[in-house]
């Protein structure tokens, strides 16, 4: 008696599967958030080496009568946190073709993300430190670590808008959602940055 097994059942003009295509968009997510995070990370040791050796001499590291609020520091703070649980929501409705909730939960996102825009030029704009101070690395390495987290922030809603579009075309959808795992990735990525930020800038100053 000869054995015959499952495959032997399935007629030879049925095409074999196509193979799983691997995640590229996702692992090029976590390679770029993990270029940028040693990038910001790099940037804001050279502020806070700075910082420790100015306060070690016996000077003040903030410019006189240059104060930091944290009004505006932590509101920011509170909106990116509910701007991940937005994004969360974005996911779970898309794996349950709930579009229209998507893409509610994308343009809530992206408000949240104007609004940290906002909220940062507007923290700029009342904190009044001169591009130029006695010390000349003090306003520019400020500058520099929150503007290029803004940059940051401004490429992660950049991505967000893409995908929002991507599946609004109908190229997302409950069985592929590999372009929002993404997005989501680099958005708390970037969420997780600002929190490092406001601690060594805003908080400890």
């Amino acid at each position: 008696m000869t054995d015959i097994t499952v495959y032997d059942a399935i007629p030879e003009s049925v095409a074999a599967p196509t193979p799983a295509r691997p995640r590229l968009l996702v692992i090029g997510t976590m390679l770029t958030s993990a270029a940028v995070t040693m990038g910001l990370m790099g940037l804001l040791g050279i502020y806070l080496e700075t910082r420790a050796d100015v306060i070690a001499s016996g000077e003040r590291w903030l410019p006189q009568g240059v104060n930091i609020p944290l009004t505006q520091p932590n509101m920011i703070a509170v909106t990116l946190l509910l701007s991940v649980f937005a994004m969360i929501w974005a996911v779970a409705s898309i794996k349950a073709d709930d579009r229209p909730n998507t893409y509610i939960a994308l343009g809530l996102t992206i408000v949240f993300g104007f609004a940290y825009i906002a909220q940062t030029a507007y923290l700029m704009t009342i904190l009044e430190m001169p591009i130029r101070g006695d010390v000349l690395e003090r306003p520019p390495l400020l500058y520099a670590v929150v503007g290029a987290h803004m940059l940051i922030m401004i490429a992660a809603m950049l991505y967000i808008v893409a995908m929002g579009v991507r599946a609004l075309g109908g190229q997302y959808s409950a069985k592929d959602v590999e372009g929002l795992y993404g997005a989501t990735t680099f958005w708390t990525v970037a969420v997780v940055l600002y929190l490092v930020v406001w601690y060594a800038i805003y908080i400890t100053k």
